[in-house]
Order: structure tokens, then C-alpha cells, then sequence
């Protein structure tokens, strides 16, 4: 990387703000801030970058809002206090972001809404069709509804596995620290700022300390493991203070702020090495010399005209192989149709999706971003 910051050089960013900083340190939702951010990620959307937003405070909102001062440990009280405070969450965002003229849209996630691989593309597909129509998607887990089984956790990894889910470039966490230091400056004032490091890296872990305040689940561990993480999929991390003036507008015009996370892996690239490593094929389709040219030769997603035949059982979601009329494996990925909806619009152009079905999922079987050559 060159001198200027990753963000700089980013086209789609995920933004993680941590409960401290939406809540005033569990003060309630301190819109003040909010506003900021939302100035800011307008200045982002004007220097063309797609920003989403994932956003803790729920829970501290509605902790307030209920008059309690400590957090609670059943997860029924939980739930309650995420949907107490997730209305004045959602309510304060859309309010901040409507007076930059940007449009918001609220996503509540689970665990299980990103291991079922049809939940998975429905997500996916949702997040993609909002950054085109210029909407910022404000994330959260969904704490009304989770269960011990199913919660991320904490917002750091959900803020990761979005940066997966839709192959941001760069995951950056604001926290109510500078960044990543050398020893906890709390406690130790001879601790230095790491100002880049590579994601992974173990002696990170090592050095990252333990858990949050009473307000937040997550610590700096929770920020390294989610670098760490999000890097998987290519994508850099930057870990910085909340409360740095105009600390996304800086970033974006190039500086350094807090800690890089280097990814070693360039996004489109880990994203290939995901898909041809590790799924397992679920059918395939026979696809006609055009189709498989317009894959192997232009790098163009599958549509259903160009299938010839469906083999095999499968579901949307799941991984299936793309096969030329000689038997040869042209491609895999996910498929956006069962194999029962794929057999009835097989050679059909995309537009007779809708009648053929009833409905229309994507135009394509397979996008290319869903694919990997074979």
C-alpha cells in the first residue's frame, strides 16, 4: 500500500460505530454525533464511495430509555431493551441522513440470516439493490429475536461478516480509542500506537487486551478478530477514534488515521478462492457453446436462455457446476433458482422470468460475482 490511507483508494466501505459512541457512553442516543456521521458519509457519497452503516446502540438506547444503568445478562431482558431502543435508533439515523438528503433503509441480521446460503443471497441481493438506488443501509444485529445459539456476539463481527457479504474494501471500526496500541494506554502509559499492521497477524490477539465497558460487549479483541475476519475477503481494516473531527471525511481524502489491518488478499480474488474452495456442488446444468464461451471469454454471468439441461436436485443458494455439451466444467457458483424453477426457464430470455414464475429473484441463474471459472 502507498502512503495514503486504504479508504482513500475505496469504493465500498463498511462503517462500524460502536455503542459508546451512538449513546454518549450510555447516555442516551446522542444525536449530535449522529448528525456528524451523517455529514460525513455524505462527503463520502460525493467523492463516489457506497457507504454501509452498521450500527450498535440498541440495546443501550433502550437501556436508557428503560432507566437501567448496568447491562442485563438474560437474554429475554436483552431483547426487550434492543426493542425499546431500536425505534429510537432507527428513528434518529433516518432523521440525520434525510437533512444530508440521503435516504436510509434499517436491515436487522442474524447469524443464521448468513450460514443459510438462500437467506444468504436474499441478504445480499437486498444490500446490493439499496447501494444502487444510493440508499445507506443501516445494519444491526437483530437482538429482539436472538437467541444464545445465533447472536454474532458483537457488532464488530457482524460488521465484519457485512464486509464479506457484500466485498467492501475496506471495514472501518470507530471506537472510543485512536486505535490499536501496543499495551492497553490505560493502563500502561508507555504504550505506542500501531499505525499498520497485517490483518491476522497473532501477536495482534495477543496484544488487543480483553473485554468492553459495561455499555458494549466487544474490546479491542473483538476489532482484531474482526479484521482478521474481514480479510478473508480481501478487505482492509482501519480501527479509529469516534470522536476525531471528521475522522470518515479525513480518512477518504487520504489520511492516516489509527490503525491499518492490511488484507493480504485483493477482494475479487478471495471471493474466487471462497467459492472454488469451499462449497460442495449441489447439481449442475448443461449450458449451450454460447453461454459457455460468454463465461470463460467475457467473464458474463449465466442466464437462464442459455441452459440447456438441469441435473441434479438443488435449491437457490445452493453451489452448482456449469457444464459445456462436452461434459466439461465451465464454471460454478450460486444459483439464484431451484432446479425445479430453473428447469421451467431454461432457454427463456430473462425477461419471461416473472411469467414463467410468478416472480423474478434475479435475471440472472448465476451472477458473476456468485461464480468462479473452473
Amino acid at each position: 500500500m502507498s502512503a495514503t490511507g486504504v479508504v482513500a483508494a475505496a469504493r465500498r466501505v463498511v462503517v462500524k460505530v460502536g455503542s459508546g459512541l451512538v449513546t454518549a457512553d450510555g447516555r442516551g442516543l446522542d444525536l449530535e454525533a449522529i448528525a456528524r456521521w451523517a455529514r460525513q458519509v455524505a462527503v463520502l457519497h460525493g467523492l463516489g464511495k457506497q457507504v454501509l452503516l452498521v450500527s450498535s446502540g440498541a440495546i443501550a438506547a433502550g437501556m436508557q430509555r428503560l432507566g437501567w444503568r448496568t447491562r442485563p445478562h438474560q437474554i429475554h431482558e436483552l431483547q426487550a431493551a434492543a426493542a425499546v431502543g431500536q425505534m429510537g435508533l432507527a428513528q434518529a439515523y433516518e432523521t440525520s441522513f434525510g437533512a444530508q438528503g440521503l435516504r436510509t433503509a434499517q436491515i436487522l441480521l442474524t447469524h443464521a440470516d448468513l450460514a443459510d446460503r438462500e437467506r444468504y443471497l436474499n441478504a445480499r441481493s437486498t444490500l446490493a439493490a439499496l447501494l444502487q438506488l444510493n440508499v445507506v443501509p443501516v445494519i444491526n444485529e437483530n437482538d429482539t429475536v436472538v437467541t444464545d445459539e445465533i447472536k454474532f456476539g458483537d457488532n464488530d463481527t457482524l460488521a465484519a461478516l457485512v464486509t464479506n457479504l457484500v466485498e467492501a474494501d475496506v471495514l472501518v471500526i470507530l471506537t472510543d480509542q485512536r486505535g490499536l496500541f501496543s499495551a492497553d494506554p490505560r493502563r500502561d502509559p508507555a504504550a505506542t500506537l500501531i499505525e499498520r499492521a497485517q490483518a491476522g497477524d497473532p501477536h495482534l490477539e495477543t496484544i488487543a487486551g480483553g473485554a468492553g465497558s459495561a455499555i458494549a460487549r466487544g474490546g479491542m479483541i473483538t476489532k482484531v478478530r474482526a479484521a482478521k475476519r474481514a480479510a478473508r475477503s480481501g478487505a482492509h481494516t482501519v480501527i479509529a477514534s469516534g470522536r476525531e473531527p471528521d475522522v470518515l471525511v479525513r480518512l477518504a481524502r487520504g489520511e492516516r488515521i489509527g490503525t491499518e489491518l492490511i488484507a493480504s488478499v485483493p477482494v475479487l480474488a478471495a471471493r474466487k478462492q471462497w467459492l472454488a474452495d469451499h462449497l460442495q456442488l449441489k447439481g449442475r446444468v448443461v449450458i449451450d457453446a454460447g453461454a459457455a464461451r460468454a463465461l470463460r471469454a467475457e467473464g458474463k454471468s449465466l442466464l437462464p436462455i442459455g441452459v440447456l439441461e438441469v441435473q441434479g436436485e438443488f435449491a437457490r443458494g445452493d453451489v452448482v457446476a456449469c457444464v459445456d455439451p462436452e461434459g466439461h466444467e465451465v464454471a460454478r457458483g450460486l444459483v439464484n433458482y431451484s432446479s425445479a424453477e430453473t428447469r421451467l426457464i431454461a432457454r427463456r430470455p430473462s425477461s419471461e422470468i416473472e411469467t414463467v414464475l410468478g416472480f423474478i429473484e434475479e435475471p440472472e441463474l448465476i451472477h458473476r460475482d456468485n461464480m468462479v471459472l473452473s
